[in-house]
Parts: structure tokens; C-alpha cells; sequence
């Protein structure tokens, strides 16, 4: 079976995106296991999700509202991302570069599909 959402480069580069969150949270303080932890996980899950499970729908609508979704799970991983670097948990901007590469292609890939809409 083929699965469209595995040719999309920003599904690939949010894969990427989740792998290193994950290998940054691991460091975090124990008690922000169940805060910022989990909270910065999921909204990193969400955005490959969303690209694989719009590009799965029948229609590019469908498709660009699970991109929207994808954008909008980027934003909170944002602040989440943000709020760890404040508080001194989260050193270098790798995670932010990631995330600035991450919109590119999904701002460009919803760019595509809003064409095809009209």
C-alpha cells in the first residue's frame, strides 16, 4: 500500500523535528515530566500526524485544513520550545531551526494546495 504523507518533505523533516525533541526532553528536569515534557512531545507528534493523516483524505481540502492543524501544532511546540529555553533547559537553537525549516515546507506545501483549490 502506498502512503502519500511518506514522499512529503515536511512530513520527513517533522519526523526529524520529533526524533530531536524527544532526545532533548530526555534531559529535562524529572519533574517537568508530565509539564513541558509531555506537553512539548505531543504537540511535536502532532504535526507529522496531521501532514500524514490530511494527505491520506480524499480531497485537497481536507488536505489543507490537516495542514493548518500541522501549522498551528508547530506554533505551540514554538512556545513551548521557548518557554524551555528561558527557563534554561534548552541550550542551542537546533530545535528553533528545525521548526523554521519545518514551516517553510508546510507554508509552501499549503501554498501549493490553495492553488489547486482556486
Amino acid at each position: 500500500m502506498k502512503r502519500n504523507h511518506r514522499s512529503l518533505k515536511a512530513w520527513q523533516k517533522a519526523i526529524e523535528l520529533v526524533e530531536h525533541v524527544y532526545a532533548e526532553t530526555r534531559n529535562f528536569p524529572k519533574e517537568e515530566l508530565f509539564g513541558l515534557t509531555s506537553q512539548m512531545r505531543r504537540a511535536a507528534v502532532s504535526v507529522p500526524a496531521n501532514i500524514a493523516e490530511g494527505a491520506a483524505r480524499s480531497g485537497t481540502k481536507e488536505l489543507s485544513r490537516f495542514l493548518s492543524i500541522a501549522e498551528a501544532s508547530l506554533s505551540e511546540l514554538d512556545t513551548h520550545v521557548e518557554i524551555a529555553h528561558r527557563l534554561g533547559f534548552v541550550k542551542n537553537n537546533q530545535l528553533q531551526d528545525e521548526m523554521d525549516a519545518v514551516a517553510g515546507l508546510l507554508l509552501g506545501l499549503s501554498a501549493s494546495i490553495r492553488k489547486k483549490l482556486g
